[in-house]
């Protein structure tokens, strides 16, 4: 079906004011600033009204719990597998998901099969082998197998680090994932990127410094997340960027947990690009079904709560409305600058050729009005269009 976005604000991340976008099956088929197709005989189409709307690339969040996660507080703790209507309520086209400090009671291989079905519902998935520990959980037996025969296996995560849930291994273990991470994308022609769950130990990011100092492997193999957890590793991670590392930003998260040092992520962007660290060596993810647990200073648990994938948006527009950052850097965190780092060549850009995932924005309100993931409309409106196989069984 041809689908047709009229009179637009196109930003592809970047502004090309006001135009039109041509949707041909799950592909975009062409971006002009007026495509006339009604008066070609014989084409069948479906009409879009862009007027006062933003058009943007489909999200990418790329740090998803989408098997459920947590159980920190025992096994009533853990957290719900994802429902397709909320990945897009939030605007996400493609998600990444992972395992989390639990390799037990979720496997890799259920996580492969929730990504299949999240695929089969209508958007796009990939997933990381392993969980918090290493050596990493796989579903081959072998981490580089896993990232080389699996098409959905992009790269390994989320491996603990500074941790007190992490399984606190040695650099040279650390050293190993890192460089079969790397050959196992070299061979796959994939990102090979470790996504590294940071947490509030001193340590901080001192493995990966070690690993860049002492081999051969390179910042880009790395994606550390959670960077915004409290102000020493947040500031950390200004210092890590501009020597030329990637760090990326949680949205899901509590104001309890900004009163005790945790950077709003709309706020650790401002603070960055004021600080100068590069736009494209920064992302947002969401943590989306992972459990938000809290400890006491003896590491004692005292509370849960759980990630939402809705709040990687709400921290754009933040970003937006109340920091000011102008739009078409914010939308880069959560488009092509997670693309970039993951290699995903069809995402996270509205151009021709590439997949057509395309989110419209209510010009004023920069609220979320429509969601079309590889060419099918899955919100319209701000209705669900298309929900998951058991939502209405339900």
């Amino acid at each position: 079906m041809i689908k047709l976005i009229k009179g637009a604000e196109i930003y592809t991340p970047e502004y090309i004011g006001k135009g039109d976008i041509l949707i041909i099956g799950d592909k975009i088929g062409a971006v002009f600033e007026n495509i006339n197709i009604e008066k070609i005989p014989f084409i069948e189409f479906e009409q879009i009204n862009g007027e006062d709307k933003i058009a943007a690339p489909g999200f990418i969040d790329s740090h998803v719990h989408i098997l459920g996660g947590g159980g920190e507080g025992g096994y009533k703790t853990r957290t719900p597998e994802i429902m397709l209507s909320d990945i897009i309520r939030g605007g996400i086209t493609t998600v990444v998901g992972c395992l989390g400090t639990d390799g037990v009671t979720r496997s890799m291989e259920g996580l492969l099969a929730k990504a299949r079905g999240l695929e089969e519902e209508g958007i796009t998935t990939y997933i990381y082998t392993g969980s918090y520990r290493v050596p990493v959980t796989t579903i081959t037996g072998s981490l580089m197998k896993d990232i080389i025969l699996i098409d959905k296996v992009i790269g390994a995560g989320e491996i603990a680090l500074s941790d007190h849930r992490s399984s606190q291994p040695s650099i040279d273990a650390v050293t190993q994932l890192a460089a079969d991470v790397r050959v196992g994308g070299v061979l796959s022609g994939k990102a090979g990127v470790v996504n590294f769950h940071l947490g509030d130990g001193g340590r901080m990011l001192r493995y990966l410094y070690e690993i860049v100092e002492k081999t051969e492997i390179p910042f880009s193999q790395f994606l550390p997340t959670h960077m915004n957890r409290n102000i020493k590793l947040f500031n950390e991670g200004i210092k890590y960027a501009k020597a030329g590392g990637y760090i990326d930003f949680t949205t899901s998260s509590d104001p309890v947990f900004w009163e005790e040092g945790e950077v709003k992520a709309s706020k650790a962007l401002r603070i960055c690009l004021d600080e100068g660290v590069d736009i494209s060596h920064i992302t947002f993810t969401s943590d989306g079904q992972g459990s938000l647990p809290m400890f006491n200073d003896k590491k004692e648990f005292i509370g849960l709560g759980i990630g939402k994938v809705t709040s990687l948006y709400y921290e754009i527009r933040d970003a937006v409305i109340e920091e000011k950052v102008p739009f078409e850097k914010a939308i880069k965190v959560i488009t092509s600058n997670i693309a970039a780092i993951l290699k995903l060549k069809n995402k996270g850009r509205i151009d021709k050729g590439l997949d057509a995932d395309i989110v419209l924005l209510d010009k004023n309100s920069l609220e979320i009005d429509t969601v079309i993931s590889k060419g099918q409309i899955m919100m319209k409106d701000k209705e669900i269009k298309v929900r998951g196989t058991f939502e209405n069984k339900i």
